[in-house]
This record gives C-alpha cells, structure tokens and sequence, in this order.
C-alpha cells in the first residue's frame, strides 16, 4: 500500500467514530441529497428487477438505512477497516468489506447501480482512471450511478488537520467537468448534473451526477 493511501486509511478508522456521531441520520436534513438520490434510485428501478446498489466508499455505512426504504440490497466497500467494523455492527442487513476502489472485491456486472457519495475526491489524478474503470467493470450494462462531490478547481489540498485528531489526507475538490469526463471515459453516458451553494456550515459548494452505463 503507498503512503497516501494507508495515510487515508488511517485517518479515517480514526474518524469512524466522528462519522457516527455527526452524520447519522444527515441525510433526513438534506432534502437535495435525497432529491438526488431518489432519482437514482427510480432510475435502477427503471433498468431492471435487480436490487443491489454498491455503496463504494461507504464509510460507516449511514446511507444503508435510505437504501433499505427503497427495497435495495447494499454492497458496501470502504479502505478503512474501522469504518467497515462499524457499518457491519449499525446495519447488519446489509454486506460491507474492506477494500479499495482501484481494485473493487465485486465481480464483473454484479451491481444493478453504485454510489460514490463523497469518496471519488480522494483518488489522485493518476490512479482515477483505473478506479472509474471498476466502476463501470462491477456495474451491469444499463445500470446507474450516481456521485456527490465538494466543487472546486481540481487542485490537491489537504484536510482533516481542523478536526484536532491529529489526522491528515489528500483531497480534490473537483470541477463539474472534471467528474463528467472521468464517468463518461470510463463508458458512462451522463443523464443529470446539478450544484447547490455551500450551506452556512460549508465552506465550498456541492456537485452531483448521475450516469448510466452505457
């Protein structure tokens, strides 16, 4: 593993107990996330009788319960171990496992759609290629996905320092035509984008995109 990445790991098996204490039940306070993700989620339900949603770079797995609401089933895969521990002890109904989005522990077309919700903006530029290339390896022909994003001008910066933990990771923030390209490289037709502006609480607006797999 290179440094970047067991830095990222490491940072966040540190912030899996942050995560459960500020993010657990967010989303009911989102009504554009939810927005977003409802048409992600009519959008499989159109495609076919399938009910798996990979949820790569699930963390502590807190959209698992919005995914439960809609009939899906939920393949969760996260680089930190401590988030994964986590996910599998809040929501047991659904599968987790430790792995990473440059190499995905799924199979070929084995998911009817995927999110990246907020994990594709720690890929460095070298190895985005590779990991939208397993997006579209793991997702069936006709199937969605659909990601969220910190808007900005693609360049490297460094967070979690603020948190006080004593923690430290790469992160993009990244440009709407930046995400678009990398999908539609990667064999996706894109068929929604939006932003919103930062909340009072953020400091850089939101991104989403759905596409299909062509």
């Amino acid at each position: 593993m290179d440094r970047q990445t067991e830095e990222l790991r490491d940072a966040h098996d540190v912030l899996a107990d942050v995560y459960v204490e500020r993010l657990t039940g967010l989303l009911d306070q989102m009504p554009i996330e939810r927005a977003v993700l409802g048409l992600f989620a009519e959008l499989v339900r159109d495609a076919g009788p399938g009910r798996v949603v990979g949820d790569l770079g699930c963390g502590t797995g807190r959209l698992a319960p919005y995914f439960s609401a809609q009939g899906f089933r939920i393949r969760g895969v996260d680089l930190s171990p401590e988030m994964v521990r986590v996910a599998r002890r809040d929501h047991p109904d659904h599968s987790f496992e430790v792995g990473d989005l440059r190499a995905l522990p799924i199979g070929d077309a084995e998911l009817d759609g995927a999110v990246g919700w907020y994990s594709m903006m720690y890929l460095d530029p070298d190895d985005r290629a590779l990991a939208f290339a397993e997006l579209a390896r793991a997702v069936k022909p006709g199937g969605y996905v659909a990601t969220a994003y910190k808007m900005g001008d693609d360049t490297l910066r460094r967070d979690g320092k603020t948190l006080d933990l004593g923690i430290g990771f790469d992160i993009y923030w990244h440009s709407p035509t930046e995400v678009e390209r990398r999908f539609e490289d990667a064999g996706f037709e894109v068929v929604f984008t939006a932003g919103r502006p930062a909340d009072p609480d953020e400091v850089q607006p939101q991104g989403y995109l759905v596409a299909r797999r062509a």
